[in-house]
């Protein structure tokens, strides 16, 4: 199976939103704020200088992430896998992705938040370099842990 990643488009918008609803749901509940961005990816993601990235096998969308600018700050978020797909290392796939991306972007952190009972998701970020930093305030009731990854290492 090949897995492709490629940048948002139109023709993916339901996948987005899709992907993101089945994960929260599965894990949590979908919030006013994520039902907003979900619903509007472009305005509230690519508009402000984020991207939005897809896992594609053969012509089906399987996975997504995305890097949010909000703040002056880049956030990688509404990250998801569907079930079927879980277990072909397509996270990494997409965290890899995300993490070069914001690279050449020039981006200097990638912070993300998380929450600490996902504990295979947080061992994820660990690996990749990301470390646990003060929380502060968060758009999610979920997030109960914020993690960073200096890019300028």
């Amino acid at each position: 199976m090949e897995i492709q990643i490629i940048e948002f488009d139109a023709q993916y918008r339901d996948d987005f939103k899709k992907l993101n609803t089945e994960w929260l749901q599965k894990n949590f509940m979908v919030e006013p704020f994520d039902e907003h961005q979900l619903s509007n990816p472009e305005t509230e993601i690519l508009d402000k200088g984020g991207k939005i990235f897809f896992a594609k096998a053969d012509e089906k969308i399987v996975g997504t992430a995305s890097l949010l600018h909000e703040h002056g700050e880049y956030e990688l978020a509404k990250m998801a896998v569907t079930e079927d797909f879980k277990g072909h290392g397509i996270g990494n796939l997409l965290m890899k992705h995300c993490i070069d991306q914001a690279k050449k972007l020039g981006i200097p952190k990638l912070v993300l938040i998380s929450n600490r009972s996902l504990t295979p998701a947080l061992t994820m970020y660990q690996k990749f370099g990301f470390r646990e930093t003060p929380l502060g305030e968060v758009p999610y009731a979920r997030g109960d842990i914020k993690m960073e990854l200096d890019l300028r290492k």
